[in-house]
């Protein structure tokens, strides 16, 4: 087992409520900066992770929504606003007749709305803005950035106007998607849209609301799997046809074997939904098993998680991440935990629509370069040691060395394959990884 990595600033929260617009023009502003397999099987080589379908059983995706308003978050949270409930899912072609686990994933915050033109407009007004502040020119500064604001409205909108598509965040974790269900994992990934578009930062309130989507989900899903009826009886198309899908899932789920996995600040809900406080909001007769968090942000309180399985990843070359839950909790935990250390990894490539080679507006690689070519800059090194330059992962890769870990996982922890356990301690290496590129810290628990 390799050493643990603790050389992790403090999180980039910012205030307890900023507004939507300083949200807004703060990660607009990186975007301008910016733009200036399956596990234990045959290797799959890092740069065809993404391209080649998992080894396994056939696989089928199918899409719902059931509304852009449809989600309201409990009254009691004090959370102001309404979203989707809408999803993509993933599942194996051949549900047989006995009952599959299953995983629920939550996206972070990202923008909404595929308006190029209002991101090339925010980049422009963002370079302007910079040289203006350094000219020390006040006036044209504040006129860039109303500009700025005035394109971040456009990109957070939710919904989004006529003829501008979504940015479908939730179709970028489609690679663990399909490796899942080829094994047999039936898979949904949640929109989240409508929070990103009306939370005001990362207050404790958002998380709670990103919790409360879950447990959502997880009782259409219930539903649907004990009764076969409810809103989502009928509400499932083919991702490829558009067709109405016509499997059944009565009968073939097992709501009391059930996975999730965060990204950003998906992982924070994610986290949040699993803390030991909250496990009485879970539907009843669904049991949440093992969370896996990438590159989670804390939620405020950082409650206590001691009671669920959970794995963290993040990656040194990361400007957003915080995701200290696993050193915030080993010392209480009562169940095996880890922390996953990418040398090099970075924030956006674990999602697929958020990364440059999607194409997508809004996507961009988040690392700072370093001057060497192929490196980039650590983010979290130790404050009494200058950032270093490291080897940088591509897309590929980090999403290789995320399917191995996820998939293993959720085999150990909904489907009790034990063999995984080696797998996952870091005593035993992946198939096709390079060594020295994963740092592992394990937990067992006090059991």
């Amino acid at each position: 087992m390799n050493s643990t990595h603790n050389a992790q600033s403090p999180s980039p929260r910012g205030s307890r409520s900023p507004s939507r617009r300083a949200k807004r023009s703060t990660v607009l502003a990186a975007l301008a900066c910016a733009l200036a397999p399956s596990v234990l099987s045959t290797p799959v080589p890092a740069h065809a992770a993404d391209s080649k379908p998992p080894a396994g059983g056939a696989v089928l995706e199918a899409r719902y929504d059931l509304g852009d308003q449809a989600f309201h978050p409990p009254a009691a949270l004090g959370y102001k606003g309404s979203g989707e409930l809408a999803g993509a899912v993933y599942y194996p072609a051949d549900l047989g007749s006995g009952r599959h686990p299953v995983v629920l994933m939550q996206h972070g915050s990202w923008e909404t709305c595929a308006d190029a033109t209002a991101a090339a407009d925010s980049a422009r007004a963002t370079k302007a803005r910079d040289e203006a502040r350094k000219r020390g020119d006040k006036a044209e500064e504040a006129r860039q950035q109303a500009l700025i604001e005035k394109a971040s409205e456009k990109l957070w909108a939710w919904p989004c106007a006529p003829h501008t598509k979504q940015i479908p965040s939730s179709r970028g974790y489609d690679y663990l998607g399909r490796a899942l269900a080829a094994k047999g994992f039936v898979v949904v990934s949640m929109g989240a849209n409508g929070i990103n578009a009306t939370a005001g930062g990362q207050a404790d309130t958002v998380y709670q609301a990103r919790a409360a989507l879950i447990d959502e989900h997880l009782r259409l899903w219930q539903r649907l799997a004990r009764s076969g009826d409810g809103p989502l009886a009928g509400a499932l198309t083919s991702a490829k046809t558009g067709d109405r899908v016509t499997a059944s899932f009565r009968g073939r789920l097992d709501m009391g074997r059930v996975g999730l996995l965060g990204h950003s600040m998906g992982g924070g809900g994610v986290m949040q939904e699993i803390a030991d406080d909250n496990r009485s909001s879970w539907p009843a007769g669904v049991g949440i098993k093992a969370a896996f968090a990438l590159a989670p942000t804390a939620t405020w309180d950082n409650d206590p998680v001691t009671r669920t399985p959970f794995a963290v990843m993040w990656g040194t070359c990361d400007e957003v991440n915080t995701g200290s839950f696993f050193e915030q909790n080993r010392a209480a935990g009562r169940v095996p935990l880890y922390k996953y250390t990418l040398t090099g990894g970075n924030h956006a490539f674990y999602n697929r629509q958020w990364s440059p080679s999607s194409g997508q507006v809004a996507s961009r690689d988040d690392a700072v370069p370093g001057k060497r070519p192929g490196t980039c800059l650590s983010q979290f090194a130790d404050r009494d040691q200058p950032q270093k330059e490291q080897p940088r992962l591509a897309e590929g890769e980090q999403r290789l060395l995320t399917v191995n870990r996820v998939t293993a996982f959720f085999q150990r922890f909904l489907e009790n394959k034990a063999d995984r356990d080696p797998y996952l301690t870091g005593t035993r290496p992946f198939p096709g990884e390079p060594d020295g590129t994963v740092t592992t810290s394990f937990a067992a628990g006090k059991g």
